[in-house]
């Protein structure tokens, strides 16, 4: 059964044409360009950081700085998509959070999309779940980061973002690791990378992964709420 329109196949050709340094180059020209219209449009500049009273102004430079955040996060959303329902769950943890965060800043558009895009993601995790049925595939995984990313930076609250999002970071940060390893010691830092292809190999069930990794960001969510509000 075809599932995609012409255009849809156009656009998903090009993507999986292109090598791995292109993709990459277009993903940081994209994350420029978001970075640009906030900092233009939406006048944001300045990075807070919670508990110490401190405040950056990082002027133009947080143009590359948000181009950095939403590489990082996309890539590490990707990364995650590795287990069924992991990073869908994740996700809706990270979205229950800065929805919050919205309430408490009376922004009331970012309620709104916040609640559109989760209360759809509801309905793709019921099949996405083990076993899953549907998938998102690169092209959603690095647009889901993306747009995660894109939150956290219009919103201000960076740091709430690490931290809420902490099981992505870990996931990119051990595939980093098993790539420095292989490069520079010229033998892997851990079994397998990411670090849910780890407990794979121990023996764990997928499901038992997942739902661990969720009372996990559960946990982070509520740090990271914790930090937003400071």
């Amino acid at each position: 059964m075809k599932v995609f329109s012409k255009p849809t196949k156009g656009v998903l050709g090009l993507w999986f044409g292109l090598r791995r340094r292109q993709k990459f180059i277009l993903q940081w020209v994209l994350g420029l360009l978001l970075g640009f219209f906030i900092y233009k449009y939406l006048g944001v500049h300045i990075v807070n950081i919670p508990g110490f009273d401190t405040v950056w102004d990082l002027g133009i430079w947080y143009i590359p700085f948000s181009a950095f955040v939403i590489v990082a996060f996309s890539n590490a959303f990707n990364i995650t998509d590795g287990l069924d329902g992991l990073s869908t769950g994740l996700l809706l943890i990270c979205l229950g959070v800065f929805e919050i965060i919205a309430i408490g800043n009376l922004d009331t558009p970012l309620l709104f999309f916040i609640s559109l895009w989760a209360g759809a993601l509801f309905a793709f995790l019921y099949f996405n779940v083990w076993p899953a049925r549907i998938f998102l595939g690169d092209a959603g995984a690095l647009s889901f980061g993306a747009m995660l990313a894109v939150i956290g930076l219009i919103t201000g609250k960076i740091l709430a973002l690490v931290v809420v999002g902490g099981i992505f970071v870990i996931e990119a940060t051990t595939s980093l690791i098993q790539i420095l390893g292989w490069k520079y010691l010229k033998r892997p830092i851990f079994p397998l990378a990411p670090i849910h292809h780890t407990f794979l190999a121990r023996g764990w069930k997928e499901p038992k992964i997942v739902i661990r990794a969720w009372i996990l960001g559960l946990l982070l969510g509520v740090f990271g709420l914790w930090l937003a509000t400071m």
